[in-house]
């Protein structure tokens, strides 16, 4: 039957792929992203803090993942709600830093409960700031332009047809057997997307329903993979990978694409893993130097947490009282190391470099 953007794509095939996703080229490509990943995986060992990795790095992936449904904020904006998520920031900032908040509470879940992708109601319910369940049959969306003529997609109907190919697709995803997980990923990638289970924020809870799979697959242990950006760098070719499956069924270039994608954004994270240990040394080494009456390495790791720090995140870790605190991060920017700025009635001290090596 010939596919047409303006109908519900009722018959999306089910899992797996008719077609044969482990081809040569495929599992070529899946060797090295694994390896990739697997690095990946070690470095998170480097820094001796995880608070630091789970704070910094997704607060970046969180940024760059609501980009791509033109969600944009400024750096400056995303630190300041990071450290106030009640205070005045924009709404652009607070629905970035709600990403951030729904990948954590995804990743914690994960410690106590089994992968599934019920779990992803709650994750993009914090993502809309308000309760979320999948589509039902009367719930229809669209993607493209709102006149027929630039309709590029329009998913499944909602209610239990819906359901059921999510449950196809968890039992895929969750299978003894199958394909490798990354491979398994990238499929399920494609899969959530078509289907659209939610009527707003289907792209952003897909891209957080990647790193809870890998996860889950214990290809990881902390969620640090920047995947948003190479999609971000990539855009067009994304879009025009996922048409490609749905309208000619091209599994291997898109398999192969996302691959890339793992392996470049492995390889670019683990980078910065890499660049915020050799900051976090050098950091520790200057203020044993220049400060040894205050140095202490709760105070050194608590401004590597976020790149925006003020007195009561040290009150608040028991590190010092209010106003010994503000001596600390006043030396910290005497020498150098922070930067303080007046906002409001209190001072909010920014970590340069650290926003350096985050930014890339």
């Amino acid at each position: 039957m010939t596919f047409d953007p303006r109908l519900p794509f009722d018959n999306l095939p089910l899992l797996p792929p008719r077609a044969d996703v482990e081809t040569t080229a495929v599992l070529k490509k899946a060797l090295t992203a694994s390896r990739a990943v697997a690095e990946l995986k070690g470095a998170g060992g480097l820094i001796p803090s995880q608070e630091i990795l789970i704070n910094a790095i997704p607060l970046q992936e969180a940024k760059l993942s609501s980009e791509i449904e033109n969600i944009v904020t400024t750096q400056d904006e995303l630190f300041r709600a990071s450290i106030d998520e009640r205070g005045a920031a924009s709404p652009q900032a607070k629905e970035v830093v709600r990403y951030r908040t729904a990948l954590r509470q995804g990743f914690e879940a994960l410690g106590s409960t089994q992968f599934s992708l019920d779990l992803l109601c709650d994750v993009c319910s914090t993502i809309r700031n308000q309760p979320t369940d999948f589509r039902k049959a009367e719930e229809k969306v669209f993607i493209g332009s709102r006149a027929p003529a630039r309709v590029t997609y329009t998913p499944p109907r909602g209610g239990a047809p819906l359901v059921a190919k999510l449950r196809n697709l968890e039992t895929f995803l969750l299978a003894a057997e199958g394909p490798d997980p990354l491979i398994r990923m990238a499929v399920a990638h494609y899969q959530f997307e078509a289907i659209h289970p939610f009527v707003d924020g289907n792209g952003r809870t897909g891209r957080i329903l990647n790193i809870l799979y890998l996860l889950h697959a214990r290809l990881l242990e902390i969620p640090v993979l920047y995947l948003s950006r190479f999609i971000i760098n990539n855009k067009a070719e994304y879009y025009r990978r996922l048409r490609a499956v749905t309208e000619d069924g091209d599994w291997e270039r898109w398999v192969i694409y996302m691959l890339g994608g793992l392996e470049e954004t492995a390889r670019w994270t683990t980078d910065r893993i890499r660049a915020i240990r050799r900051l976090l040394d050098a950091t520790i080494e200057r203020c044993r130097l220049e400060l040894p009456g205050i140095y202490s390495k709760e105070l050194v790791e608590l401004i590597f947490r976020l790149p925006y720090c003020k007195i009561a995140f040290l009150v608040d870790a028991g590190i010092a009282k209010r106003q010994t605190a503000s001596e600390y991060l006043q030396a910290l920017e005497r020498i150098g190391i922070l930067t303080g700025e007046k906002r409001g009635r209190e001072v909010i001290y920014m970590h340069p470099a650290l926003i350096d090596v985050l930014v890339g």
